[in-house]
């Protein structure tokens, strides 16, 4: 297939980028790299540096067989202070780019969604059928996302997948983690052992959990890129799947640690503080659909991520942008 990546300079877009050219698709990358990285895009695939809202252009008369969108803004805190940013961003860019595929008849459509349109579920595992109650701009957004594509396909012959996920982790073929500001509790902890933080917080350990302290599901970036090329063709003209991604068991705080300390063999240094308001205590996903409409199911466990991303933060390339950034 001939396709788009939106967003294809980011963490999981580079990564879907790799995956695709490795299956033989061909890739062009739309990305204006306000948060990815030029460097990402792997050699040989076009990169069209210019924002979203250009979508029209880049898809008129090209004969795309598909569009991945990954590209948002996509920081939690930062989207309960700024929510014109991300409204204007995630939602009016999303809409260009829906117009664009309408007006050019893309037959296909990836979206890059999160479990964040969930909030605080009351029942676990998630499934797609939970209520949709998100308590973020962040998640809102990405929820008015999906419901626009759940009516273009209403009104329309595309097929689109809404793939939500929770915590991604880990590198795959070169690419990982490298944000400007960090939220994810992988890489911080990476970064303790390492020295390039003083600690990890731990925000309370008094949580109704085997050992106290939350727990959220995680997969890796490598499973999570399967799942995108497999979703290229799971669904039918006219139809919006929307599949859950995840372990199905989840991690708490002090395990991620634990695997930590154990593949890098250092000691984390760490401060326990009192919870954080807002966080819930559990977050774990059912991939049931995923598995019966996509016929996925993760591959690779928690050591892993921890592995592969310690193994990027050491890399040259990681290494390069982490003495390049401004504070």
């Amino acid at each position: 297939m001939k396709t788009l990546v939106v967003g294809g300079a980011g963490y999981i877009g580079s990564v879907v980028t790799r995956l695709l050219l490795a299956d033989g698709h061909e890739v062009v990358v739309l990305d204006n790299c306000s948060t990815g990285h030029a460097d990402s895009i792997p050699e040989g695939v076009q990169h069209i540096q210019a924002d979203i809202t250009t979508s029209s252009e880049v898809l008129a008369g090209a004969g795309y067989d598909a569009v991945l969108h990954f590209a948002a803004k996509s920081l939690v805190g930062e989207s309960v202070l700024e929510p014109s940013l991300y409204w204007h961003t995630n939602v009016l860019g999303s809409r260009a780019l829906l117009d664009a595929i309408t007006e050019h008849q893309v037959p296909r459509l990836v979206f890059s969604s999160t479990a964040a349109v969930y909030g605080e579920p009351e029942t676990f595992p998630i499934t797609e059928d939970s209520p949709t109650k998100p308590t973020s701009t962040y998640g809102a957004t990405k929820l008015a996302v999906d419901m626009m594509i759940t009516n273009e396909c209403a009104a329309s012959e595309l097929a689109a997948v809404s793939l939500r996920y929770f915590n991604v982790a880990g590198a795959a073929w070169g690419a990982g983690e490298r944000h400007t500001t960090e939220t994810h509790l992988i890489p911080i902890a990476l970064d303790a052992v390492a020295g390039r933080r003083d600690k990890l917080d731990i925000y309370g350990d008094d949580w109704p959990t085997p050992d106290g302290t939350p727990i959220r599901d995680y997969v890796h970036v490598e499973d999570l890129a399967r799942a995108h090329v497999l979703a290229l063709t799971a669904a039918s003209p006219g139809e919006h799947l929307i599949c859950n991604l995840g372990n199905g068991n989840g991690f708490s705080v002090r395990e991620v640690i634990a695997e930590v300390e154990r593949v890098t063999g250092l000691e984390m240094p760490t401060v326990t503080g009192p919870r954080r308001p807002g966080d819930p205590t559990r977050l774990v996903a059912s991939a049931a659909r995923a598995k019966e409409r996509l016929g996925w199911e993760p591959q690779l466990d928690l050591g892993r991520m921890v592995a592969d991303a310690w193994e990027f933060s050491n890399s040259p390339i990681a290494q390069h942008a982490l003495h390049t950034q401004t504070p």
